[in-house]
């Protein structure tokens, strides 16, 4: 991505251009960062090389998250999942194929909302970035998810 786009795409305010589904929920759109550790200077895809980066959360104790925020009228719903990764990780890279939707309702406020993700193969980490100063990224190795 071009340096004149990124600037574009991570400074936005505001909630006028927001979009909302037929049901008046707030439509939001993020990805899931991911890289593969290198193993002796190669790249080994398995499970075992898959790195997935969170952030924390702007209020302390809330844990972490992957970074997601809302879709804009005047974006595309990948070119929104980029923005919101930039504004919130730092990280830039390659939107790939929507994971899936679902629907959840805010745990502070009660409001419902209408979530895209995407996975984004991280291509660089960036030094400075907008949201640096409120967030921590972490890059995490070895999970295992249970039901």
């Amino acid at each position: 991505m071009e340096l004149k786009n990124l600037v574009n795409l991570v400074f936005r305010t505001g909630r006028h251009l927001q979009r909302y589904n037929f049901h008046g929920h707030r439509q939001v759109v993020g990805c899931i960062p991911y890289r593969y550790k290198g193993i002796n200077g190669k790249s080994v895809v398995d499970e075992d090389a898959i790195e997935v980066l969170v952030i924390s959360s702007q209020r302390k104790g809330k844990g972490m998250s992957f970074p997601k925020g809302g879709w804009e009228k005047d974006e595309s719903i990948e070119e929104a999942a980029l923005r919101e990764t930039v504004e919130e990780a730092g990280v830039l890279g390659d939107v790939e194929s929507e994971l899936g939707e679902w629907s959840f309702k805010s745990n502070n406020n009660g409001n419902c909302y209408e979530g895209h993700m995407f996975p984004l193969l991280v291509k660089e980490q960036l030094e400075f970035w907008p949201e640096k100063e409120v967030r921590q990224r972490i890059w995490v190795t070895n999970f295992r998810v249970h039901s």
